[in-house]
């Protein structure tokens, strides 16, 4: 299966995208033995309109255009739901074991995800009732897979 994590902005060189890349190079590196052959980030520029709703469309059709077809969509939002790392580790390994070829996990940008948008994934997830920066959003994301990859592999990372 292979996992996208597409976000709407950059980050810039610094500690924020070295931390990224770390996770990001140790999640690929535990991925393999467990079935997750791929392993890439999408970013998205952040829409330039000057109305909110003009940016979320423009961002949501940026965004789409980049989810394979048939990829499991996974929202992050603060009205997703709260899992733990085990229970993200059994979501994973439930789509790859139901033969899914792709997940696809989004990140919006200052504004969010659109409604719209946030309704047609397939499923919503949550770091918290906090507002949480974008760029550590996708820190805590990538490190959240990599753990669920230990966990997913016997690897003692994860010490519940």
């Amino acid at each position: 299966m292979r996992l996208f994590l597409s976000a709407v902005g950059r980050l810039k060189n610094g500690p924020e995208r070295e931390l990224a890349d770390r996770y990001l190079d140790r999640l690929q590196k535990a991925g393999r033995g467990i079935g997750l052959t791929d392993i890439e980030v999408i970013e998205i520029k952040d829409s330039r309109a000057r109305e909110v709703g003009r940016r979320l469309l423009e961002e949501a059709i940026a965004l789409a255009n980049v989810i394979p077809d048939g990829a499991v969509t996974i929202a992050l939002d603060p009205k997703g739901e709260n899992l733990d790392s085990e229970a993200i580790a059994g979501e994973i390994r439930a789509w790859r074991d139901a033969g899914r070829e792709a997940a696809a996990f989004v990140i919006g940008g200052p504004d969010g995800l659109g409604e719209e948008f946030r309704r047609r994934a397939d499923f919503t997830l949550s770091f918290g009732a906090a507002t949480w920066p974008h760029q550590l959003v996708r820190i805590m994301l990538l490190e959240q897979l990599y753990r669920a990859a230990t966990i997913l592999s016997g690897h003692p990372y994860h010490r519940g």
